[in-house]
């Protein structure tokens, strides 16, 4: 039976719309498993029932310092290894701004990927452990995500999977997710939120531009806790419901330096604070299964901070301070941090003034 053209055409057209929703989907789908590969840590991680480990910490400041001390305090604790290293990578790669400060995501990303690429070269980690939000939004964009065989875990995981605990457990509540401009404007938590089925209504985001700096010099000082009740203040407008139950999620891992203040400044609210979630200590969980815990006498443990950019001696002084109650030794480790100023390479990948960090 021969169809006319009229009818060829249709059935032609018809199907080439069909066929192209099809691989959109596909295409859609594809992307969502390969984000979730990329952030969520590796089921056969064969390193976990070797006797030693090397763990570097990367982050575009020294907020996943607070990562690497009680990573060192655990291991000690556990002992679930005979020895360990861990490496704080600082990716932060000039002075006089990070990765907050570029307009353009391509920068960011291919910035970030020099980073990765340099840790894997130089210290040949067998796990990397990516202990920043704003850089674990921009990973899985990397081609290092791709082309890696050293598993890197991020802090979306754990932190998403505390937002939607907490939002199940409290159906009544809205979430305030607290980040940097750059957590906050790629929208991963609230995309995968909403993705999960929770109401936009139910999500409110706060950028908190410059608090990581001020927690860096100043964590203990009253600028730093007017600071964060200002943006407090400010996520406070954007909920129409003044009676509202809040869920406070502090995905920046600077954050965590500063409990007491977020604590106060939430309490000073008609809104009832039903949780406030940090995810910083949830994402070395998986090093620690249960089977694994006093396997050995001791652990000896070696910590060392790198860092392409010089680290303010107020900052040092401010970070330690924080720092010495977890793990001594990853205080020391800040305090005696090796500088190198090759690092990685990063400035052909934008354009800035000649005179930015020459010495970098």
């Amino acid at each position: 039976m021969k169809l006319s053209r009229k009818k060829l055409i249709f059935f032609l057209l018809q199907f080439g719309l069909w066929g192209c929703t099809l691989a959109l989907l596909c295409w859609g789908e594809l992307c969502c498993l390969n984000q979730e590969k990329f952030s969520s840590p590796a089921t056969n991680f064969t390193h976990l029932s070797s006797p030693s480990i090397r763990i570097a910490i990367t982050d575009s400041g020294l907020g996943g310092l607070s990562i690497a001390a009680h990573l060192v305090k655990r291991m000690k604790m556990a002992k679930a290894y005979r020895e360990g290293e861990i490496i704080f990578y600082n990716a932060l790669f000039s002075s006089q701004g990070g990765y907050n400060t570029l307009s353009r995501r391509e920068d960011k990303i291919k910035i970030f990927h020099s980073a990765l690429t340099s840790l894997e070269r130089r210290y040949n980690p067998d796990l990397i452990i990516i202990g920043c939000n704003t850089l674990s939004v921009l990973f899985p964009e990397t081609p290092f995500a791709r082309q890696s065989k050293i598993p890197v875990w991020t802090i979306v995981k754990p932190g998403l999977e505390m937002l939607t605990t907490a939002l199940r457990q409290h159906p009544e509540a809205l979430v305030i997710i607290y980040g940097t401009p750059t957590t906050i404007k790629e929208g991963t938590y609230q995309e995968k939120l909403i993705r999960q089925g929770f109401l936009p209504e139910r999500i409110v985001a706060q950028a908190c531009p410059e608090l990581e700096v001020y927690i860096e010099r100043w964590f203990d000082q009253e600028e730093t806790q007017w600071l964060i009740q200002g943006y407090i203040d400010e996520s406070w407008q954007q909920i129409p419901n003044p009676q509202a139950p809040i869920i406070a999620s502090l995905n920046c891992t600077h954050y965590a330096y500063v409990l007491p203040f977020w604590e106060k400044a939430l309490s000073n609210s008609t809104h009832k604070l039903v949780a406030l979630l940090n995810p910083n200590l949830k994402l070395i969980d998986p090093l620690f299964p249960e089977q694994l815990n006093h396997r050995f006498s001791k652990c000896s443990i070696k910590v060392k901070v790198v860092s392409m950019v010089p680290i303010p001696p107020e900052t040092i002084d401010s970070i330690g301070r924080a720092l010495n109650p977890i793990s001594p030794a990853t205080a020391t480790a800040l305090q005696q941090y090796e500088l190198i100023p090759d690092l990685f390479e990063w400035q052909k990948y934008l354009h800035l003034p000649q005179n930015l960090d020459q010495e970098n």
